[in-house]
C-alpha cells in the first residue's frame, strides 16, 4: 500500500490543482501534497512495514499478461526518497515566483512527480513504460509553456530525441515479451527470457538507445543544454535533479540483468562513449557564459561517470552509482536554486555580467562554495565517496579508462571554480550592485541541501546498506559472463 500511496497522492493531488482558485491556492496544496509523499517514503524506509505492504499487485491487461505490480526495492526506496525530497525543495524555492496560469503549472508538475514515482516503482515492463510515457508529457508542456524565448524550437527537439527513444524502447519491450517463457511483462519474466546471443544484442540495443538519451550519454546529449536552458528553472531542477535518472534507474533494472552476454560484450565501446562524453562535455563547460549551460553540461559529465561505472560489471562501481544517483540530485538541485536566484533577482545569467555578489550576498555565496565543492567531489561532501567508488570500479576494469576519464575531475574544478570566482568575488558590476541576500524560502532549502551533502559525506553507510541487496541482484545476474 505504501508503494501504490507513492502514486496516488501526487496524481490525484494533481488532478485536484487543476481546479484551484486562485495561486495561492495552488502553490499550498503541491507544497502540501509533495511533504505528505515525503512522510510517506520516510515511513517505507522506516522497517515498520514489511515487504507485502511496500508493494502493491492487481490485474491490469490480462489478455497481455501485464499487471499493475509496483514495489520498493532498495534502489526503488532510494530513487523515490530523491524525488520525493526534489519537488518539496522546488516548490519552496520557487514559492514566491509568479507563473502565468499557475493552476496549471504546479499540476503539471504534480503529475510529473507520479510519472516518476511509477517508472521507480514498476515491477511489470509495460506499466514501467507507461509511467516513462506519463513522465514525458507533462515535462513536455511545462517547457513548452513556461520556457524562454527558443521555447517551441528546443522542446521540439526534446520531444523527438525522446520519442524515438521511447518507440525504440516499445519495440524492444514487445520483441522480448513474445520471448518470455510465459507470455508476461513481468520483471523476472523478463530476466527470464529465451533469447539467442543475436537476439540478446538486438534487444539490447533497443533498450540501451532509449536509456542512453534519456540520461544523456555521447552522442545522444544534445538536446539536453538547449532545454536546460530554456525551460522555468523549477522544471529544470527535475529534469536534471531527477529525470535522467530514469535512464540510469532503467539500465540497471531492465538492460543489465535481463541481457547480461550483450552487457559484456558492449561494455567497452560504451565506457569509450561515456568517458568521450564526460571530458566533451568538461572542455564545453569550461567555456560557457551562462550559468545554466555551465550547470547542464557538468550534469552530462557526471551522468557519463555513472554509465561507464555501471558497464565496469565492478561491485564497487554499481555501489558508488546507486549513491551517487541520489548525490548528484542533491547536488545539481541545489546549484539550480543557486542559479534561479540569481536570475531572478539580477535578470541575467551571463557569468561575464556578474561579479562580487558575495559582497551583496554573503549567504548565498557560502551555500553556493558548498553546492558547488560538493559537485566537484571535495572530500567530507556527499559526492566524493561514490565518485571515488566510481572510478575504482572503472580502475579494475582498465587503468587507462580511468586515468582519461579522471582527467574530468581536473576540468570540474576548472570550470566550477571558475564560475565561483567570477560570480561571486571581485568587484561588483553594474548587474550586482543592487543584489539582495537569498530569501528565507531559498535559504533554508539550500541549508536543507547543505546538510545533506555533509551528512552523507561524513556518514554514507545508510545509502549504501539502502541500495547493497540491488546491487547483489544485479551483479548476480551477468557475472557468469564475465
Amino acid at each position: 500500500m505504501i508503494a501504490l500511496l507513492l502514486i496516488l497522492i501526487p496524481l490525484i493531488s494533481g488532478l485536484c490543482t487543476f481546479f484551484t482558485k486562485s495561486e495561492r491556492d495552488a502553490k499550498s496544496l503541491s507544497l502540501f501534497a509533495s511533504i505528505l509523499t515525503l512522510i510517506v517514503v520516510f515511513a517505507g524506509l522506516s522497517g515498520l512495514f514489511d515487504a507485502a505492504q511496500l508493494s502493491f499487485d492487481a490485474a491490469w491487461i490480462t489478455s497481455l499478461g501485464a499487471r499493475f505490480s509496483i514495489g520498493l526495492d532498495g534502489m526503488g526506496k532510494m530513487l523515490c526518497l530523491l524525488t520525493s525530497i526534489a519537488f518539496p525543495v522546488v516548490f519552496a524555492s520557487v514559492y514566491n515566483n509568479d507563473y502565468k496560469k499557475p493552476a496549471s503549472f504546479y499540476a503539471l508538475m504534480l503529475l510529473l512527480q507520479t510519472g516518476l514515482m511509477g517508472v521507480f516503482l514498476s515491477m511489470d515492463c509495460l506499466l514501467f513504460y507507461f509511467f516513462w510515457e506519463l513522465a514525458l508529457i507533462p515535462a513536455y508542456f511545462l517547457c513548452s509553456s513556461w520556457g524562454g524565448e527558443k521555447r517551441i524550437q528546443v522542446t521540439f527537439k526534446f520531444f523527438i530525441y525522446t520519442f524515438v527513444g521511447s518507440l525504440l524502447m516499445l519495440v524492444g519491450i514487445l520483441y522480448v515479451y513474445f520471448k518470455t517463457p510465459d507470455h508476461s511483462f513481468a520483471l523476472q519474466s523478463f530476466y527470464n527470457a529465451r533469447l539467442s546471443a543475436g537476439e540478446e544484442n538486438f534487444a539490447f540495443w533497443l533498450f540501451f538507445i532509449a536509456f542512453a538519451i534519456k540520461m544523456p550519454i555521447f552522442p545522444f546529449h544534445t538536446w539536453q543544454p538547449d532545454t536546460y536552458e530554456q525551460s522555468p528553472t523549477a522544471v529544470t531542477m527535475i529534469l536534471s535533479g531527477v529525470m535522467v535518472k530514469m535512464g540510469l534507474f532503467a539500465v540497471l533494472r531492465w538492460l543489465v540483468p535481463a541481457f547480461p552476454h550483450a552487457t559484456v560484450q558492449y561494455s567497452q565501446l560504451i565506457i569509450i562513449l561515456s568517458i568521450t562524453g564526460m571530458l566533451y562535455a568538461s572542455f564545453i563547460a569550461i567555456r560557457q557564459d551562462d550559468i545554466k549551460r555551465l550547470i547542464a553540461y557538468s550534469s552530462i559529465a557526471h551522468i557519463g561517470l555513472m554509465c561507464a561505472a555501471i558497464f565496469s560489471t565492478a561491485e564497487v562501481g554499481i555501489q558508488g552509482v546507486m549513491i551517487q544517483m541520489f548525490n548528484h540530485g542533491i547536488n545539481v538541485i541545489g546549484l539550480w536554486i543557486v542559479a534561479e536566484v540569481i536570475e531572478s533577482q539580477l535578470g541575467t545569467r551571463r557569468i561575464s555580467e556578474l561579479g562580487g555578489l558575495a559582497i551583496k550576498a554573503p549567504a548565498l555565496a557560502v551555500l553556493l562554495v558548498i553546492m558547488a565543492l560538493a559537485n566537484i567531489a571535495l572530500p567530507l561532501t556527499n559526492a566524493f565517496v561514490g565518485e571515488f567508488m566510481m572510478f575504482n570500479g572503472l580502475f579494475t576494469y582498465g587503468i587507462w579508462f580511468a586515468a582519461i576519464a579522471g582527467i574530468s575531475i581536473i576540468l570540474a574544478a576548472v570550470y566550477t571554480l571558475n564560475m565561483i570566482q567570477k560570480v561571486f568575488y571581485g568587484s561588483t558590476s553594474i548587474a550586482t550592485v543592487g543584489a539582495d541576500d537569498i530569501t528565507s524560502g531559498s535559504k533554508m532549502m539550500l541549508v536543507v541541501l547543505v546538510i545533506v551533502v555533509i551528512v552523507l559525506g561524513v556518514y554514507p553507510q545508510p545509502m549504501m546498506q539502502l541500495t547493497n541487496d540491488t546491487v547483489q541482484s544485479v551483479l548476480s545476474k551477468f557475472h557468469p559472463y564475465n
